[in-house]
C-alpha cells in the first residue's frame, strides 16, 4: 500500500484535528472528497467507468465472454477479476509490491462479490451445464491518492451498470444439436441490475475517533482500519480488518454504523450519477479515457 512519511509534528496536527471533526482539507470525520465518474470510456469492452476520488484515480473495463458454467452452479454466470496496480501510481508499487496488492485488491472483490444477491448471476447462464457468460472485471490503479478499496469498488459498480450483454438465442435443430446466434442489434442486450452490488466504506481509526475516505497522510496516521461492503439498503454483506493495530469492540461497532449510513449515502449519490448519465444517452459530452 502506498505510503507517506510524516513527522511526528505533522501526525499530532492531523490526529488533533480528527478529534475536534476538523480535517485538514476541512472535511468532517464521515465527509468523502468529490468524487469524479465517468462511464463508458474504454472501446471495445462491455461496459467501463473512470472515478477519481481525490488523487485516487481507478478505471475498470468489463468484458464478457462466452463459457461454461462452474460445476458447483450449473445454471449461473460468474465474474473474474484482474487488478493492475500500475507502478506510476506510487513508487511502492514495482515489482512484488504492486503484485501483492493487486492480489489483495482482487481477493477482496471475490469476497464483496460472493454475497449472493449482489449481481444476479442466474440471469447470466444461457444454457444450464453448456454456456453461460463470464465477466472479466479488470481493474486499473493509476493514481494512489487514498481510499483506493472505496473508489475500486464506486468504479467497479458503475462499469457493472454500464455493462451490456448481448442477448442470445439457443437455436436446435432435429438432431439436438444446439447452435447459439448472438442478437447484432447494439439495443437488443441484457442490463444487470445493479441494486444490490456493494460499495466498499473504508473506516480508518486516528486517534480515538474514526474518517472515512483517508488522504494517504490519514492513513499515515491510523494502524488499523475496518473495510465494509454495504448495499445501498445499508445491509453490510462482508468485513474486513487491515492494519497492524488493533481495534476494541466498541470502536468495531461505531464503525459498522457509520459504514452503513455513509454507506447508503454513497449509493444514493452514485446511482443519481449514473441515472443524469444514463438520460443523457449518446448526446453526452464524452471525456474517454485518453481525453
Amino acid at each position: 500500500m502506498a505510503s507517506v512519511v510524516l513527522s511526528e509534528a505533522e501526525k499530532l496536527y492531523i490526529v488533533h484535528g480528527v478529534q475536534e471533526d476538523l480535517r485538514v482539507d476541512g472535511r468532517g470525520c464521515e465527509d468523502y472528497r468529490c468524487a469524479e465518474v465517468e462511464t463508458d470510456v474504454v472501446s471495445n469492452t462491455s461496459g467501463s467507468a473512470r472515478v477519481k476520488l481525490g488523487d485516487t484515480d481507478v478505471l475498470v473495463g468489463i468484458k464478457s465472454e462466452m463459457g461454461t458454467p462452474k460445476l458447483e452452479k450449473p445454471d449461473e454466470g460468474y465474474l473474474e477479476f484482474f487488478v493492475d496496480c500500475s507502478s506510476n501510481a506510487t513508487p511502492e508499487l514495482e515489482g512484488r509490491g504492486g503484485e501483492e496488492l493487486g492480489t489483495d485488491i482482487a481477493n477482496t472483490l471475490y469476497r464483496v462479490f460472493s454475497c449472493e444477491n449482489s449481481v444476479d448471476l442466474k440471469s447470466l447462464c444461457i444454457n444450464p451445464r453448456e454456456h453461460c457468460w463470464v465477466l472479466y472485471v479488470d481493474v486499473l490503479l493509476l493514481e494512489c491518492g487514498g481510499n483506493i478499496f472505496d473508489a475500486i469498488s464506486i468504479a467497479v459498480k458503475a462499469a457493472l451498470f454500464n455493462t451490456r450483454i448481448p442477448k442470445v438465442r439457443v437455436l436446435e435443430d432435429e438432431e439436438g444439436t444446439k447452435e447459439i446466434e448472438l442478437s447484432d442489434d447494439p439495443y437488443d442486450c441484457i442490463r444487470l441490475n445493479v441494486e444490490e452490488v456493494p460499495c466498499i466504506v473504508t473506516l480508518s481509526k486516528i486517534g480515538y475517533r474514526h474518517v472515512v475516505d483517508a488522504t494517504l497522510q490519514e492513513e499515515a496516521c491510523s494502524l488499523a482500519s475496518l473495510l465494509i461492503s454495504v448495499t445501498s439498503k445499508g445491509a453490510l454483506t462482508s468485513m474486513k480488518k487491515v492494519g497492524k493495530g488493533s481495534l476494541d469492540p466498541e470502536s468495531i461497532f461505531e464503525m459498522m454504523e457509520t459504514g452503513q449510513r455513509v454507506g447508503k449515502s454513497l449509493h444514493i449519490a452514485l446511482q443519481k450519477i449514473l441515472d443524469e448519465e444514463e438520460s443523457l444517452g449518446t448526446s453526452r459530452p464524452k471525456v474517454g479515457f485518453l481525453g
